[in-house]
């Protein structure tokens, strides 16, 4: 009988590695803000966060040096749920694939 994994358990273990190793979004507090870490593509310079509150980012690097004082820029695409859904899905269809064991 093949070994199934889950979603949660596949978020788990992506988050098990470095911030810059990682290839899925997840969640950091500072200062009392919440932010969503969108992973960094091999092109991008550097990561970015997406707020939990509004749909304004900035750079990962800004964040973790300024935490709430980080400058955030408006962003009318994209929302902190919109990383995590997306990923949740692709994950969702790679497991349907049998991508995943």
């Amino acid at each position: 009988m093949p070994i199934s994994i889950d979603i949660d358990e596949i978020f788990a273990q992506d988050r098990e590695n470095r911030p810059m190793e990682r290839t899925l979004p997840w969640e950091e507090t500072r200062d009392g803000i919440t932010v969503v870490v969108e992973p960094k593509p091999h092109w991008a310079e550097d990561m970015r966060v997406f707020r939990l509150d509004a749909r304004e980012y900035c750079r990962y690097a800004e964040w973790t040096a300024h935490g709430a004082r980080a400058r955030f820029f408006s962003h009318i695409d994209t929302s902190d749920d919109d990383l995590i859904m997306k990923a949740r899905a692709m994950i969702a269809r790679e497991i349907a694939d049998g991508l995943w064991s």
